[in-house]
């Protein structure tokens, strides 16, 4: 989410602040439409004061209604977008991908989700990592999440990507960059470093600065596991191959995820062969930003004192 938030914050163009907000207790067990004083939600509820911006950019569900009590308090000056669908509200725009469903006049739908891969932050990013930039050719970037509501990663199917990625290694040639997630969990990691021990492969494990843009620019081809809608967005915006990892589990909004990937020809299932293909890279995140960016100017001028 704070991925998502800053990349479109980043597109729109406008210096921004960011704030985390952790919510407090009884909100915590509250539906956000019960929320019936956003500000006091949060632990950070002194720091949502005036001067209120020109323009708050929200991302799930807990940042739904401090984003409209932003606009309210501002008396309709401050423009107020909402990634994601929180089921509650009504915002001057919303960012859904589009197996959410949401549609409407003030809706900008995406094929995924919006982010910060950027031509100029994969170029940056490769600079800032030049051990990995000199490993040997191709190169297989493994992005790898966890278990969540919809999918489970199993210590079992950890093996078999680890293995599956050895094979690739030893048949193929070439190097693999590894990145689990925190849902990956201490004993997926360990067991990621276990099976693939003297290969070419850099596995991180969190410490140290974190390589993952450089990942994602360094790949010659993508393995990604299925629970993550961003990974797999962030992936696709270098419009290199996008192997899919299928898990157990699975959702109705997935489904509609995946089944939209496939089908504007981003994303295959891994069958155990790295395979080529291009495709259009998708351009959400800019056209979102730039939808965003025409609203604010719009509402400035309508507002300015005549």
């Amino acid at each position: 989410m704070v991925s998502q938030a800053l990349g479109l914050a980043e597109a729109v163009g406008f210096p921004f602040i960011e704030k985390r907000l952790t919510i407090r207790f009884p909100w915590t067990y509250l539906p956000p439409r019960f929320w019936f004083f956003p500000f006091a939600a949060t632990h950070h509820r002194l720091d949502l004061v005036p001067p209120w911006p020109q323009l708050v950019i929200g991302c799930g569900r807990n940042a739904a209604m401090p984003t409209l009590a932003i606009r309210r308090a501002s008396g309709g000056h401050t423009v107020a977008v909402q990634i994601q669908d929180p089921g509650v509200g009504e915002f001057d725009l919303s960012v859904v991908p589009e197996h959410d469903g949401l549609r409407g006049p003030r809706v900008i739908v995406t094929r995924g989700a919006v982010h910060r891969v950027t031509p100029s932050r994969l170029a940056a990013e490769t600079h800032r990592f030049p051990a990995l930039a000199a490993m040997s050719r191709p190169i297989l970037s493994v992005l790898i999440g966890g278990t969540n509501k919809a999918y489970r990663l199993t210590l079992r199917r950890v093996r078999e990507i680890a293995d599956a990625v050895g094979e690739i290694l030893r048949n193929q040639g070439g190097s693999a960059l590894l990145t689990p997630s925190r849902r990956t969990g201490a004993a997926g990691i360990a067991l990621l470093r276990n099976r693939l021990n003297g290969l070419p492969a850099v596995i991180w494990d969190g410490a140290g600065e974190n390589p993952y843009f450089a990942f994602l620019a360094l790949a010659d081809a993508f393995l990604v596991t299925a629970d993550s809608v961003s990974m797999i967005s962030e992936a696709a915006a270098t419009g290199k191959p996008v192997h899919i990892l299928g898990l157990n589990g699975g959702n109705a909004k997935f489904a509609r995820f995946h089944a939209v990937m496939r089908a504007a020809g981003v994303t295959r299932p891994f069958t155990g062969e790295i395979e080529s293909w291009s495709y259009p890279i998708p351009d959400d995140t800019a056209r979102a930003g730039a939808a965003v960016r025409a609203l604010v100017l719009s509402r400035i001028e309508r507002l300015a004192p005549t």
